[in-house]
């Protein structure tokens, strides 16, 4: 005879809990303004919670009462890892097939960094060393300006905006300094860098266990599951590298608290989400670790570092140390052999033909100048 087990069922004070959340989002929204929302979609936990209560609370208001834009917004820097970018564009999707089903005031956008600001052009083209945590170039050209810009423009035509990120007090001792730093004792505040943009952190005050409990007994109301991003949590072992909007949130992009994002990054010592998803049975990715592994190696080569910076000047620093320059140009050919061969045996882009073109225009740039700066010495 089977024995019946019991259903698991979510914390009771967990549901009064985000109860409570529900109505709090739910009047924020209907306050007598139409300052667009702007969702911070990182594709991770906390603001896959967010997107989940905010798209609730829209379709339980009539039609009428939906007179304010959504826009969910993402960040592709190009080189984010494959598994995590895939998950996003998914999410994306049915989120938007879902909110036009519903006629749901929801815009699904996704920013990248200007053509000049790439991961590729910046190492290959002008030769700058990997990111290591003294000199990390990336986090602001490729996350924080390309949003920066789509918020500041949708403050610009609205008169204000306000964002709403996946940001909990219990994350880190880090965040909960920042989370401290903003707390004014109301429901919104001031962004620190943009003009014309308030924050609101509705899921502030949940622990992490309930944000995934809540999400383990709730589907997603665009339909579907939350599975997928269980599974990609499961296979990298790792959290997400969260939506970074400032330089108060940069600390956490590339450190032990974000260990997925960037499948290029150098900052964290080792990789290991991406690691995680080719144990995890995803082989095809292993060369992207060995690729990582190799940079992170040649970084500090003297030989492949020039001696002067790209503005033609020698750095010592005050206590007599020498700070070389970019790669060699033999090195960034090196690199650019190696990411081509990577994008002729991966099932993904690795590099785009822009990329490639705008390299190579650096390059002739880089030969003028020094050809320039010889001249100017012979003299």
């Amino acid at each position: 005879m089977a024995i019946a087990r019991p259903t698991p069922k979510i914390d009771p004070a967990l549901e009064i809990k985000v109860d409570e959340l529900r109505s709090v989002i739910r009047d924020e929204y209907l306050q007598p303004h139409n300052h667009p929302w702007i969702i911070g979609f990182s594709g991770g936990k906390d603001s896959t919670l967010v997107t989940h209560l905010v798209f609730e609370m829209l379709v339980s208001l009539s039609p009428h009462e939906r007179r304010r834009e959504v826009h969910l917004v993402s960040n592709d820097t190009l080189v984010e890892s494959p598994l995590v970018i895939s998950h996003i564009d998914n999410v994306q999707r049915d989120i938007s097939h879902a909110a036009n089903a519903w006629r749901l005031p929801i815009k699904v956008v996704t920013t990248r960094p200007d053509p000049e600001a790439t991961f590729w052009v910046n190492l290959i083209g002008r030769g700058y060393p990997p990111p290591n945590r003294s000199f990390r170039w990336c986090t602001d050209r490729m996350k924080i300006q390309p949003t920066s810009r789509y918020i500041l423009s949708q403050a610009a035509s609205s008169g204000e905006v306000i964002l709403l990120l996946g940001v909990r007090r219990s994350e880190s001792s880090t965040r909960a300094a920042t989370v401290a730093k903003y707390d004014n004792g109301r429901r919104l505040h001031k962004h620190n860098d943009l003009q014309g943009c308030l924050v609101f952190r509705p899921i502030v005050e949940l622990s992490t266990d309930e944000v995934w409990e809540y999400l383990a007994f709730h589907q997603p109301p665009w339909g579907g599951t939350h599975g997928a991003l269980f599974k990609l949590y499961l296979d990298a072992g790792a959290a997400e590298c969260p939506a970074v909007m400032s330089q108060d949130d940069t600390p956490s992009c590339g450190t032990s608290s974000s260990r997925f994002g960037c499948w290029t990054c150098t900052v964290v010592e080792k990789d290991k989400s991406l690691s995680g998803f080719v144990e995890a049975g995803f082989a095809e990715f292993q060369p992207l670790v060995e690729f990582r592994d190799w940079l992170a190696s040649i970084r500090d080569v003297p030989e492949r570092r020039m001696a002067r910076r790209r503005n033609g000047k020698l750095t010592v620093t005050s206590e007599g140390v020498f700070i070389p320059g970019p790669f060699t140009l033999d090195t960034r050919r090196e690199i650019l052999e190696r990411v081509l061969e990577l994008q002729n045996i991966l099932p993904l882009p690795v590099i785009n033909q822009e990329e490639i073109a705008r390299i190579r225009e650096v390059w002739a740039e880089d030969a003028s100048q020094a050809a320039a700066w010889s001249a100017a010495a012979a003299e």
